[in-house]
């Protein structure tokens, strides 16, 4: 049996009540392997992990972990606003570390781009990351109104 992708599946799937709609935007990364940037279900968003992917050249950004969250989350701003939210309407993340030691550095980062809004987040280390990068992270977010 063929995977769903190669059955002649479309971008959006319709749902009895509501539908999920797929995101694409040249705002972030194309995906690397069989997913979406994001999905839309009704007023949520769910965003795939962003990791820090240049979207034009689709390389890792050069430097260490500031650089790298930069990225991940000006990623993570394309794929929301992409599918008609903000970061400002972000309910949670999950944001995955090679190194918890670089916590602080990112914890920087992402206040930055958060500001006065605070998501609930989960931080995690993990063994490793795609592509041997040092920081992903993904969202849940609800469409702007």
């Amino acid at each position: 049996m063929e995977p769903p992708s190669q059955r002649g599946a479309c971008p959006t799937v319709t749902n009895t009540a509501d539908h999920l709609s797929l995101i694409v935007t040249s705002e972030a990364p194309s995906a690397i392997g069989p997913y979406s940037q994001g999905i839309v279900y009704g007023d949520l968003v769910f965003t795939a992990g962003q990791i820090p992917l240049d979207p034009e050249s689709m390389t890792i950004v050069d430097g260490g972990i500031e650089e790298q969250a930069e990225r991940v989350m000006a990623n993570l701003a394309g794929v929301v606003t992409a599918a008609g939210s903000s970061l400002s309407q972000v309910i949670k993340t999950t944001c995955f570390l090679a190194d918890l030691a670089d916590f602080p550095t990112f914890n920087a980062v992402y206040a930055r781009w958060f500001g006065d809004h605070k998501p609930a987040r989960s931080t995690v280390q993990v063994a490793k990351l795609p592509l041997g990068v040092l920081v992903e992270v993904e969202c849940i977010a609800r469409r702007a109104e």
